[in-house]
């Protein structure tokens, strides 16, 4: 009997090993059946998929939220085996990496040379993570943020006693005031900008972008947004203590930057007006290089603006405490350095003059006799990370006609010139129709994950990877901005296409620090980034860089291979970020993968976050 048990036994595990080999054979054949397309199997995935994500919570275990306490929510999907980055010593609160005073002063003053950035080399890199101040809250949602941001966010008061008559800000309790005013508008932007819009066309869409030399606290930007105008705002880190942080804190497009001896990090005809309200740039001196600098990036029939000193010394350079020939001389060589860029003034009144680029401005040097102009011989325009400035004329490169753009915001999704014109390598018209396409799908699929996306939640938006610019467009809201950065290794620089759409961007090297405070971003988006930098840079310095920009609580969307985010996913497992790793909308056989996560709330002297 026991024999005859045994036999059985083994002929139901012979029976079994063939049942098991027969289902694999069976279930491997019709895997390949469906990946070959003859099946139906990938569209009933997608139906699947589809379905849970209209009718299911995606992230049931990620809040979005913001607790403004520390309580942030949510599963933390670290991984056992990696290494925990510890928080940065409290001196590092607002540490900016290649703009860093004690560095900065180790290089020559000459042409504002060590303002410029300098980045420290990769063995005085931070490995650690940056503390929010203690007492760190949420901003205030525009456009009450424009007006009000809170003391524990940037706890500096300098500016309330310097600025005090002119109106930048002002201290009250626990906030910060900003009444709109400026050194060249004490009586508020709204009326400044009134005046210019009585000469520039602000109103009707011809003028979408903007820049602002020497912004202070961006208060000109921040009025011009709700005449759809985007302004991209610079000035030096901490000439005056903490504006560019004030600009950012507030919801107002900035950037650290100065004009000195490096080209700025923007397109060729990208802005349609440049401004300078009293930002002390020596504009006529050496040549006029700056202005120059200036003339590469306006678009033809763009128009550039400059109020206060030199603009009506007879009247003012008693009040302004300088000598009258010395601000005649500075008008002077102002004046000339116009003439020889072809630019028409069209206005001076008071202290602000405005000045036209003629769109035939290569056929009016031509037609000048005696020009003294010096054209450019770089073939790229668009070459100018870390380039130095140079005393040349960037020729346009084209007619007037070719160069007219929609208004605002039929610019969004227009062809834009460079690539009707096939100036963008690879992109045709039908590219670029079917990656605005893509985009949209892809933001249809956020909005799902992320219900914030819509609310007004995320007010400074960055793009690390931006493309043809898709993403903003298709998230395109007057409730938040984009910023779009070009990587300045991608195989095709499409950053002027970007400004075409009435979008803003820079370039940058994301093996270096980004020219922000610390937490000046409310979401950050990266599509392909990591695949680009793989071999190039460390993961970990990227994503050190990722979270010292992002405030508490706020969140990423990392978009790329699963092979790549699988490794990116395990360094965000050490630090203190809530996340989750998702398939890609088209279903879970698309080797694209999206990876979502939250930055933790936590401040100086908290040595765990609060749960």
């Amino acid at each position: 009997m026991a024999n005859k048990n045994a036999g059985d036994n083994r002929t139901r595990t012979s029976v079994s090993i063939f049942i098991v080999a027969g289902l694999c054979c069976f279930f491997y054949l019709l895997g390949a059946w469906q990946r070959s397309g003859f099946g139906k199997g990938d569209s009933i995935a997608l139906a699947v998929t589809k379905t849970a994500g209209e009718n299911c919570d995606i992230l049931p275990n990620l809040n979005f939220e913001s607790r403004h306490a520390g309580e942030a929510g949510g599963t933390d999907e670290s991984e056992s085996e990696v290494e925990e980055l510890k928080p940065c010593d409290p001196q590092y609160t607002d540490y900016t990496p290649c703009q860093d005073q004690k560095r900065a002063m180790t290089f020559p003053r000459e042409n504002m040379n060590y303002r410029e950035r300098h980045c420290p080399p990769q063995e005085e890199k931070l490995h650690c993570l940056i503390p929010a101040p203690k007492g760190y809250v949420t901003p205030f949602p525009w456009p009450k943020s424009r007006d009000y941001v809170p003391y524990a966010n940037a706890p500096y008061k300098s500016l309330t006693v310097e600025k005090a008559i002119q109106n930048w800000v002002q201290y009250e309790g626990n906030v910060f005031r900003f009444p709109g005013g400026g050194t060249q508008f004490p009586q508020g932007a709204d009326k400044y900008i009134d005046q210019l819009a009585s000469v520039v066309p602000i109103e009707n869409g011809t003028v979408r972008t903007a820049l602002d030399t020497g912004c202070g606290v961006a208060s000109w930007g921040a009025y011009l947004w709700k005449r759809n105008v985007i302004a991209m705002s610079f000035a030096p880190r901490d000439s005056h203590e903490a504006q560019v942080q004030f600009a950012l804190e507030r919801g107002v497009p900035a950037v650290i930057g100065v004009l000195g001896t490096i080209k700025m990090p923007y397109p060729s005809k990208a802005f349609d007006m440049a401004h300078c309200s009293r930002c002390l740039i020596p504009w006529g001196a050496a040549d006029g290089v700056l202005m120059m600098e200036v003339d590469r990036v306006l678009r033809p029939g763009g128009y550039w603006v400059l109020s206060g000193p030199p603009i009506n010394w007879k009247t003012n350079y008693k009040a302004w405490q300088r000598p009258k020939e010395e601000l005649q001389e500075e008008q002077r060589k102002i004046e000339e350095a116009a003439k020889l860029l072809c630019w028409e003034k069209i206005s001076e009144k008071g202290e602000t003059a405005i000045w036209r680029k003629r769109m035939d401005a290569d056929s009016c040097r031509s037609a000048e006799e005696n020009s003294a102009a010096r054209i450019c011989k770089a073939d790229d325009p668009d070459n100018v990370w870390y380039n130095k400035m140079e005393t040349c004329i960037t020729p346009n490169n084209g007619n007037g006609e070719d160069e007219s753009l929609k208004p605002f915001p039929e610019r969004l999704y227009a062809v834009p010139p460079r690539i009707a014109n096939g100036q963008v390598s690879g992109v045709s018209v039908e590219k670029y129709q079917e990656d605005n396409k893509k985009w949209k799908k892809h933001v249809s699929a956020y909005k799902k994950i992320n219900k914030l996306l819509d609310t007004g939640r995320y007010r400074n938006i960055m793009d690390m990877n931006a493309g043809l610019g898709g993403f903003a467009a298709a998230l395109h809201s007057p409730k938040f901005w984009v910023m779009n950065v070009m990587p300045t290794i991608a195989e095709k620089n499409t950053l002027g296409v970007i400004y075409e759409r009435g979008l803003i961007g820079i370039y940058h090297d994301w093996c270096e620090a980004f020219s922000t405070y610390p937490r000046t971003y409310d979401l950050i988006h990266a599509s392909g980034l990591f695949s680009l930098y793989k071999d190039k840079c460390e993961f970990e310095d990227i994503l050190l860089e990722m979270d010292r920009i992002l405030r508490p609580e706020g969140a990423v969307i990392l978009r790329d291979d699963v092979d790549v985010l699988i490794k990116v996913k395990k360094i965000i497992g050490g630090m203190r970020w809530n996340f989750k790793l998702m398939d890609h909308e088209d279903g879970p056989l698309v080797p694209e993968k999206i990876l979502v996560a939250v930055k933790q709330y936590w401040t100086l002297n908290s040595t765990t976050s609060s749960q």
